[in-house]
C-alpha cells in the first residue's frame, strides 16, 4: 500500500510510512512531533481507507490518501483505485444471507438474539429498556423457525414491550448444530 502525501502544491506518493514522515519533516510548516508520527504510522497500518485530513492551523490542512497506484502519473489518473463492494455485489450477499435464512434442514440449531428488554427500575418503579443477549438451542425445521421459537419462548416470559429484532438484522444469528437423534 502506498500513501500520496498533499500541502498546498507540495505532494508527493511514496511506498512507506519513513518516506511519508521524511516528506513532512521537510515541510517546517507542519512541525511534525511524536503524537502526530504515531498518529501516521497507525492510519498506515489500519483497514482505513478514506483519505486523512490534518489540520496545521485553522483552514490548513494536509492530507493522506491511501493508494495502490506504483506512480504519481498513475493515481492522477485514477488507475489503481481501491475498489468498494458495489450495490450488486452488496444486494448478492445479502439475499444469500437470507436464502440461507429460508434454507429448510431439519435438525437442532442455536440462536442467538439480542433485543431490547422492558424492565422495572426497583428503586424509583419505573421501567426502562435493557439490552439483553439470549442464546438457545431448539429443534427447527430452518434459521426463520429457529427465530420465530425463540420470539415465541421469550414473548410467554418477558414484558409485552420488549422489542424484539429483525430476523435478517445483525442482532439475530444462528448455526445449525446438526440432525436430531
Amino acid at each position: 500500500m502506498n500513501l500520496y502525501l498533499r500541502y498546498f502544491d507540495r505532494e508527493t506518493l511514496v511506498h512507506n510510512v519513513d518516506d511519508a514522515i521524511a516528506f513532512l519533516c521537510d515541510i517546517d510548516e507542519i512541525g511534525m512531533n511524536p503524537m502526530l508520527e504515531a498518529d501516521i504510522r497507525e492510519y498506515a497500518v489500519s483497514d482505513v481507507y478514506y483519505p486523512k485530513r490534518y489540520k496545521i492551523r485553522p483552514r490548513v490542512y494536509f492530507i493522506i490518501i491511501k493508494t495502490e497506484a506504483e506512480t504519481m502519473l498513475d493515481f492522477k489518473e485514477k488507475r489503481a483505485l481501491h475498489t468498494m463492494p458495489t450495490n450488486d455485489e452488496r444486494n448478492r450477499l445479502a439475499t444469500s444471507a437470507i436464502s440461507k435464512l429460508n434454507e429448510d434442514l431439519f435438525g437442532w440449531y442455536e440462536g442467538t438474539i439480542d433485543f431490547k428488554r422492558v424492565l422495572q427500575v426497583p428503586g424509583t418503579g419505573k421501567f426502562q429498556y435493557r439490552d439483553t443477549h439470549f442464546v438457545a438451542q431448539c429443534k427447527a425445521n430452518s434459521g426463520i423457525d429457529c427465530y420465530n421459537r425463540i420470539v415465541e419462548h421469550l414473548r410467554q416470559r418477558v414484558d409485552s414491550r420488549s422489542q424484539f429484532p429483525s430476523a435478517k438484522g445483525k442482532n439475530f444469528k444462528f448455526h445449525y448444530l446438526g440432525m436430531c437423534k
